[in-house]
């Protein structure tokens, strides 16, 4: 995960702002890589859309790493904090809770089809006192309609609260190549194989290595959205071979990396 000095700066405030009239606040801004937004929690829910870049959305229970051109989706009062991993441009809406209930309750990265991308550049763009009963919020009911039809995408990370299950994990983010056993993970931790194994499918409903699988994922995403190849990515996160790489993103996203990335710029 990205290490490098980070800064800091507090929300926008728009996710706090009571409206019915006015469903959905777009605002939009750069982010440079590094850039922190501390932990805050906001009335409106949000749909934080990556136009350019990758950003980090982090809560108490996991992390969501957002590619470009897809988007997370953070339910009201949800204690987060988002991270920019690169350079870059970030769109969000803030959702009024009178109409919340139409969408997800937990934290979701969604793909983001052409069409819905097009309506959040528009509706980014509308100040925020534009008219109840006019063209902006014509679009907005349009935009609405359009995010209850988002469909959930592969990159969550859930987070664990058992200390030495969290140890575990604190330790491979930090390094994501750690080949070392669930057996010696087991034994550094004071638990026993089976007690590991048991927290891991009760606190995230995955195993240990489909976890681990799932973090090398997020990393190897970001480290190539920031231009590093597939070979360097495959080699620094412990697979094999490159080809092996590509298999493990393909079964996982359903494309090899080169596909997966132009179609999000597409």
């Amino acid at each position: 995960m990205n290490s490098e000095k980070r800064t800091h700066r507090q929300p926008s405030g728009s996710g706090d702002i009571e409206d019915p009239s006015r469903p959905i606040i777009g605002t939009q801004g750069q982010m440079n890589s590094g850039l922190e937004v501390v932990p805050h929690r906001h009335v409106r829910a949000q749909l934080a859309f990556a136009a350019e870049g990758v950003i980090r959305v982090i809560t108490d229970t996991g992390t969501w790493l957002i590619p470009p051109q897809q988007a997370v989706w953070i339910p009201g009062n949800i204690l987060h904090h988002v991270v920019a991993e690169t350079d870059v441009l970030v769109r969000h809406l803030h959702i009024d809770a009178s109409v919340a209930a139409r969408y997800p309750t937990v934290c979701a990265v969604m793909d983001v089809p052409p069409l819905v991308r097009e309506l959040i550049k528009r509706v980014v763009n509308f100040t925020q006192h534009y008219s109840p009963d006019g063209r902006e919020a014509r679009l907005v009911h349009v935009l609405m309609d359009e995010l209850e039809a988002l469909q959930p995408a592969e990159l969550y990370l859930p987070l664990a609260k058992d200390r030495r299950i969290l140890r575990i994990m604190q330790r491979l983010m930090q390094d994501p190549a750690n080949e070392q056993s669930a057996q010696a993970w087991a034994q550094e931790v004071g638990a026993s194989r089976r007690t590991l194994t048991r927290l891991f499918q009760k606190e995230t409903n995955m195993s240990f290595n489909a976890w681990r699988k799932q973090l090398r994922l997020q990393e190897a995403i970001n480290r190539l959205s920031r231009g590093d190849s597939v070979t360097n990515v495959a080699l620094s996160l412990g697979y094999a071979s490159p080809s092996a790489f590509v298999a493990m993103f393909r079964q996982t996203l359903g494309k090899p990396p080169k596909q997966f990335f132009q179609e999000q710029l597409s």
